[in-house]
């Protein structure tokens, strides 16, 4: 299976999304291929890396990538977007693309703690996820922004 989480910079929130879903779908026993992208291409932001290096993922080597930067850009099983802005730019998938959405805040500018709080969330969304796909089921976006906790976030 090959899964896209796309965002508008890929500087932060697909970033985590990108190594959550990585780090689940390996323990899991799940084979995917998974990358992120933006809409637009710009850094990595360095609290992304902090916060994701708390929890054992690196993000050091990861680099802000749009659609065109990835190999066979059009050939995704899962689009998985992750900031509203994104959701309303995504480019049209071929039909067998599967969509999902689930909005998760931006926690550019604040402190850590936020980030902290995004980097949970995207961690809880991710595992659920990964646990669905191994058996064969799509989630629902409630159900996925339920998982995350994204109810108490907002």
């Amino acid at each position: 299976m090959r899964i896209l989480v796309l965002c508008t910079h890929n500087s932060a929130r697909s970033q985590m999304g990108e190594a959550w879903l990585r780090y689940w779908a390996e323990k899991l026993d799940f084979p995917a291929e998974i990358w992120s992208a933006g809409t637009e291409k710009t850094f990595v932001k360095p609290d992304a890396i902090t916060v994701m290096q708390e929890v054992g993922l690196d993000l050091k080597s990861h680099t802000s990538k749009t659609l065109y930067d990835l190999p066979d850009p059009w050939n995704f099983d899962l689009v998985l977007t992750v900031c509203d802005a994104a959701a309303e730019n995504c480019p049209v998938y071929p039909a067998k693309t599967q969509k999902l959405h689930v909005s998760f805040p931006d926690p550019s500018g604040q402190g850590l703690e936020e980030w902290r709080k995004v980097r949970d969330a995207l961690g809880r969304m991710s595992e659920y996820l990964v646990a669905q796909l191994k058996l064969e089921h799509l989630p629902s976006e409630a159900f996925l922004a339920r998982a995350a906790g994204l109810t108490r976030m907002h």
